[in-house]
């Protein structure tokens, strides 16, 4: 959406993660790109949005575990997933457009795009933070989503309806001490995905949003938090509603919003 002079603004959602059902045939026949896919959140997403009906294409570092997500998908009674392996650290740009154009030879189009990938960096104060570190944080958490987002925005535009999600956190909307490059690189992304939603709002064919886990089972949550007991926290399964109603068509008419997957 768009105010009087054109520009998107973060439009106010009555979204509850707590009470949306989507309908089963949700993401029938979508093409849908999810990074780091091969655990944590990004394969429980990549399991919901097969479940839906969406031909998902499966983002990820470690073949094996990309492997055994298509397993999973094939087994479930999903769609034929396809697997696109790249080291967001080591990638060069020949990789990223053999991504692009493997993608619009077998499909055409992209209908949605999660940002999920990411890494933590060190828990540290700026004062010591290791610049080696900062940059890689940066590049992986930031750089990247923006370098896969520009690539394929021409796919994305072929959708006509198409969907990109980008990772935010707690910390990427109020600085936390120790977070360093993390928290850093996610105010970024906020800031990159308002962007990105002002300058599409007015043809309204792609809509821009972020999504907030929020305190989550995962290996990085154990990481950070590692006194924390990870069975108090709720599973990636558990936060899935959220992100079937931004990669799906439920949330046409929304962009420029953060939303909190969990209530």
């Amino acid at each position: 959406m768009a105010d009087c002079e054109g520009r998107a603004r973060a439009v106010s959602s009555d979204f509850d993660p707590g009470s949306y059902r989507p309908r089963p045939e949700l993401l029938a026949d979508r093409v849908i790109l999810i990074t780091g896919a091969g655990s944590g959140i990004g394969r429980a997403a990549a399991l919901a949005c097969a479940a839906y009906g969406a031909r998902v294409i499966l983002h990820g570092r470690t073949i094996s575990k990309l492997e055994a997500v298509y397993d999973e998908i094939l087994a479930s009674g999903g769609q034929r997933p396809a697997i696109a392996p790249l080291n967001l650290l080591k990638a060069q740009g020949p990789d990223y457009f053999q991504l692009r154009d493997s993608i619009a030879d077998e499909y055409g189009r992209l209908d949605g795009l999660l940002h999920n990938a990411g890494i933590l960096g060190d828990r540290t104060p700026i004062e010591q933070y290791e610049i080696g570190t900062w940059t890689e944080v940066m590049h992986v958490n930031l750089t990247v989503p923006f370098v896969l987002t520009q690539l394929l925005m021409p796919l994305l535009n072929a959708s006509g309806d198409a969907s990109v999600v980008f990772t935010s956190s707690g910390v990427g909307r109020r600085g936390r001490a120790y977070w360093g490059a993390y928290a850093v690189s996610k105010f970024g992304i906020e800031g990159l995905a308002q962007v990105l939603a002002d300058e599409t709002a007015t043809a309204g064919r792609i809509r821009v949003n972020c999504i907030n886990p929020g305190a989550t089972r995962t290996a990085m949550r154990a990481a950070a938090y590692p006194a924390e007991d990870p069975n108090s926290l709720p599973a990636p399964e558990d936060i899935m509603p959220a992100y079937l109603y931004l990669l799906g068509p439920d949330s046409r008419g929304l962009t420029g919003a953060s939303l909190d997957a969990q209530a």
